[in-house]
């Protein structure tokens, strides 16, 4: 196997770990409309503090958020620019895929 091969398919195998979790999920998708502060996170997902402080933690690792620091506080951004409309690619991907994946009580995509 190519080098190059070898590398992105290691680049897609953290893309695909960091989304198959939902909070995971929900906080990139939630950072593609700009940093948030972990505590608002948690909150807009439904999810205790130490819960999101974990999910943030593997996101950095995976190398898909950064940290910034803001005096005493600290809120998260997506690492890349680009990582933000290609979420919005592979979701519409998903959805033309499967439209009714996620409407209402029927989403399977959970």
């Amino acid at each position: 196997m190519a080098t190059a091969t070898v590398t992105h398919t290691a680049a897609l195998t953290r893309l695909g770990y960091a989304l198959s979790d939902a909070t995971r999920t929900g906080v990139l998708l939630a950072l593609r409309d700009g940093p948030a502060y972990p505590s608002d996170l948690a909150e807009s997902l439904g999810v205790s503090r130490q819960v999101m402080s974990n999910q943030l933690a593997c996101l950095r690792g995976c190398g898909l958020v950064d940290v910034v620091p803001e005096g005493r506080r600290s809120s998260y951004r997506l690492a890349d620019e680009h990582l933000a409309p290609a979420l919005g690619e592979l979701l519409q991907v998903v959805l033309s895929v499967d439209p009714e994946c996620c409407t209402g009580e029927s989403c399977r995509c959970a």
